[in-house]
């Protein structure tokens, strides 16, 4: 005997649901749109990384005809919610997510044979793509909250400084990452972190997913918190140039949160989905957090203020 529950689901256009049987739980993740990404390379990715001793949800069944795959259930405790929880083991909880952040870092391979026996391979996350995503800021943001006469300077001006802070970056783009690293996206289960919602990894800069982990918009941490742990990552690199990636942590975070506000206000408009609104008045925190870190940002910094600059 089995039945399916449908669980909340997330920004995408997936929806879960959890499959009871006689031999455990699985979860069915259905995806009519962008199936080819939201199934085929999510299962890909998560071989990747459970070939690479990172836990992620095992294939159990796809059914790709017909729209959906049945996966490892991890259950409902989210590193998040453990978080909002705990006072005293916050740092703990983080000093063990960035070791998973290095492990997932080292991974080499960026191939592997999907579930249609067809090669994967990740792509490389190019400028263009980290402009394109800052842009949406513009495309949804802005078109919402500036006049017309308005729009057409900050857009021109806001495009230009993109792209120069995108060739502001120092760090070689040699690394897996995974793009929407922060504590909703990993699980506790059986004392180890699960990652899920992997399929936009891409192979980019080592700062972007400290990036998202550290100036999470959904969890509030003190700035000494944040501190701690980006100065725990650098404490567990080898080799490093801490200037250079503290240039490209200060960049990449800044970046994110403008494509974050972007995106979330899509969601509200074009999806329906309002309840990510809340998210944005901390966002524009984390970023006038990071802009005054950085004489880079001054053009930028100038921008925002002359039109938002309520939210700085």
């Amino acid at each position: 005997m089995q039945n399916l529950k449908k669980l909340k689901g997330d920004a995408s256009h997936r929806k879960f649901f959890r499959k009871k049987s006689n031999y455990g739980n699985s979860i069915v993740i259905q995806a009519k749109k962008d199936k080819f990404k939201n199934l085929l390379v999510y299962d890909a990715i998560s071989k990747i990384l459970n070939k690479n001793k990172v836990l992620a949800p095992k294939l159990y069944l796809e059914n790709y005809k017909n729209n959906y795959i049945e996966v490892e259930d991890f259950g409902n405790k989210t590193i998040f919610q453990i978080l909002k929880k705990s006072k005293n083991k916050k740092l703990l909880y983080f000093k063990n997510i960035i070791k998973l952040l290095n492990q997932i870092q080292s991974i080499k391979d960026k191939k592997i044979r999907n579930f249609r026996n067809k090669y994967y391979r990740i792509p490389d996350y190019k400028n263009e793509i980290l402009i394109e995503e800052a842009n949406l800021f513009c495309d949804w943001y802005v078109k919402k909250n500036l006049s017309k006469n308005k729009r057409q300077d900050f857009n021109k001006k806001f495009k230009k400084i993109i792209k120069t802070l995108s060739l502001c970056l120092k760090m070689k783009k040699n690394v897996f990452v995974h793009r929407d690293f922060h504590v909703s996206n990993l699980m506790l289960v059986n004392n180890r972190i699960g990652v899920i919602d992997s399929q936009d990894a891409l192979i980019g800069n080592r700062a972007y997913d400290l990036a998202s982990l550290v100036d999470d918009v959904r969890l509030r941490t003190s700035k000494a918190l944040k501190k701690k742990i980006f100065n725990f990552y650098i404490g567990n690199q080898k080799k490093t140039d801490k200037k250079k990636i503290k240039n490209d942590f200060e960049i990449l975070s800044i970046l994110r949160n403008l494509k974050i506000i972007g995106i979330f206000t899509r969601l509200a408009i074009r999806d329906k989905k309002k309840g990510y609104l809340k998210f944005i008045p901390y966002a524009w925190k984390l970023i006038s957090l990071r802009i005054n870190e950085n004489e880079i940002f001054l053009d930028l910094k100038k921008l925002l203020n002359n039109n938002f600059k309520k939210n700085l």
